[in-house]
């Protein structure tokens, strides 16, 4: 999903200009400090990897960033920061665990190929790193506001030998340039043994090469598995599917590991409806999505897997969407999944998900929102998003709730929104009817949130790194925000809004335990008619001012932020309602 609005304030205008084109530089800002690695960190998810940020590695190259401009390199980096490498140029990390396999965020200018020479102390590896500009710069131009984005990619090498904490890993590159971000190292298991009773995939006659399509080979193993509920076996090896499954129910499929068997299919499971009990784990898809097309169903699930489905251990590349769920997916679990490089969304919940858990994945570099719920058709209840780690998201939100009831969004890390986003958005804007509004207790609770939050192009002011949103109703369900950190946030913390611009109200919000380290303009920035209680929200490093109470359309109503004791270091009101507070105190 993505943010539009009409033009709002007619000041605004010149404003988003000087803020659009801004580098942030404000004291205590994240210019001048890394996120801890999203394995160390409280929040988010426990993952099997180790990140390494290139700017804090020993290289050749040329550092950039930091950046907030929308459209820009450094903006969509991890930290944003990165290292640009010429031919000849590297990078070096030392490892802090041991690794057998690196897995690189980069990007290289646009229409361009090449490769990074890999060395582990000194020594040379036969084999290199392949970047390309293929799967990036995406154009969505019937999105308001969207510029070129998905400026990065991931690639990944086994590196053949098992590397220690300490030793050394460097990037070189040939002759093209290629700007490094982050290399995440993980110590990858030998390809896991077949199941007893599996149908193989191979014995389908299925080609391990990759060279012809297995499809059929995978459609007639899944039928025969499906009739005893047993497991469809990928064994290592490249599996290339021209056509989507389906009629995939009471079966399990599955690889021996995400780093061993792989699926290169841009589609594929693709079914309206299942019977249900479907499990999908331990394989990787990865398909060859170079653009968004939102009527193609270019995603590795497209509808329903039925109920009590589980997918896990999965790695999720180069796809529109990992997983576009419609129709009974009812106590889905998505757990332990990377989803990397997608177009739009990670996951959506797309409307009639019950008790669904989405829980410990990690995902990178998503073209929409990362992680959302859409109560399209239907409302989806009872579901949560836990411990999740997001990194990137360069179009829309980390996490989005669109609508629902009683949904939980917890324990989650996220950093590095871009454009048109915050870390995390709770709103009613409803984008399609029928739409089911934000009903019963929506809790958001325990998360961390490091430099989310952009200016939005279409409002011409920032987000906040916490949206709550009546962009096209009032908010009437509960929604209880506790135990939040926001660190680093490059405008506000908190923000209280109605998108559309008609002045809905938002109502029945508490905000309750939140440390608030280092925001680039104001803590909560209140634009729309309504009321929030807010306790215990400690506040450090504070750019402008500690609230922006200024209510759209004027007229429109108060917002009543009421103080509910143990708050501190945000007590100064913006007293200039015809101009929005930029980084650092300024106008």
């Amino acid at each position: 999903m993505r943010m539009s609005s009409p033009t709002r304030h007619s000041y605004v205008l010149a404003v988003a200009v000087a803020l659009v084109g801004t580098v942030i530089g404000v004291t205590g800002q994240a210019s001048a400090q890394q996120a801890p690695p999203p394995s160390a960190a409280a929040a988010g998810a426990t993952l099997p990897f180790s990140s390494a940020e290139a700017e804090s590695a020993s290289t050749t190259g040329q550092k950039i960033g930091p950046d907030y401009t929308q459209g820009t390199l450094a903006s969509e980096a991890s930290g944003r920061q990165a290292v640009r490498l010429t031919g000849g140029q590297s990078v070096e990390f030392t490892l802090d665990r041991a690794a057998n396999a690196v897995n690189v965020a980069y990007s290289v200018p646009d229409g361009q190929s090449g490769s990074l020479a890999v060395y582990v102390n000194g020594t040379k590896l036969d084999a290199s790193l392949a970047v390309t500009s293929k799967y990036s710069y995406v154009d969505t131009p019937w999105i308001a506001g969207a510029r070129s984005h998905h400026l990065f990619d991931n690639a990944r090498l086994l590196l053949g030998r098992d590397a220690q904490a300490g030793d050394k890993v460097k990037l070189e590159a040939a002759s093209t340039e290629v700007t490094v971000d982050v290399a995440d190292f993980e110590q990858v298991d030998a390809p896991a043994a077949e199941p007893s009773g599996a149908v193989s995939v191979v014995d389908k006659g299925a080609d391990a090469t990759g060279q012809q399509d297995s499809t059929q080979a995978f459609r007639d193993a899944i039928t025969e598995a499906r009739a005893v509920g047993g497991t469809v076996w990928i064994p290592a090896g490249d599996f290339k599917l021209d056509s989507e499954l389906s009629g995939v129910e009471n079966v399990t499929i599955q690889g021996a590991g995400s780093w061993h068997s792989v699926v290169h299919a841009s589609r594929f499971i693709n079914q309206s409806s299942s019977a249900g009990k479907v499990a999908l784990k331990d394989f990787a898809v990865i398909g060859e999505v170079t653009e968004r097309v939102d009527s193609n169903p270019d995603n590795f699930v497209n509808g329903s897997l039925g109920p009590d489905s589980r997918v896990s251990g999965m790695w999720l590349q180069h796809l529109k969407v990992g997983l576009w769920l419609t129709g009974n997916n009812d106590n889905l679990v998505v757990e332990n999944n990377r989803i990397l490089d997608t177009t739009a969304d990670g996951l959506n919940l797309n409307g009639t998900a019950h008790g669904v858990q989405v829980r410990n994945n990690f995902l990178r570099n998503q073209g929409d929102d990362s992680l959302a719920m859409w109560s399209l058709n239907a409302a989806d209840t009872g579901s949560t998003f836990a411990n999740n780690t997001i990194s990137q998201p360069n179009l829309a939100n980390g996490i989005a709730i669109y609508g629902g009831s009683d949904i939980t969004v917890k324990d989650n890390l996220i950093s590095d929104t871009n454009a048109l986003g915050s870390g995390i958005a709770i709103s009613n804007q409803k984008f399609a009817d029928p739409f089911f509004p934000l009903g019963g207790t929506i809790t958001v609770s325990g998360n961390t949130l490091v430099r989310t939050g952009a200016v939005n192009p279409n409002w011409g002011h920032p987000m906040g790194a916490l949206r709550v949103d009546a962009y096209d109703s009032a908010i009437e369900a509960n929604v209880n925000i506790t135990d939040t950190t926001i660190k680093d946030s490059p405008y506000s913390a908190y923000e209280f809004v109605s998108g559309g611009g008609t002045g809905q109200a938002v109502k029945n919000v508490t905000v309750d335990g939140s440390a608030v380290d280092g925001v680039g303009t104001v803590v909560v920035q209140a634009e729309t008619p309504g009321a929030v209680k807010m306790s215990g929200v400690t506040a450090t490093e504070v750019g402008a001012a500690g609230v922006y109470n200024c209510s759209y359309p004027e007229g429109s109503g108060t917002f009543t932020l009421t103080d509910g004791g143990g708050n501190s270091g945000w007590d100064t009101t913006w007293d200039d309602c015809s101009a929005w507070p930029q980084p650092g105190g300024g106008e």
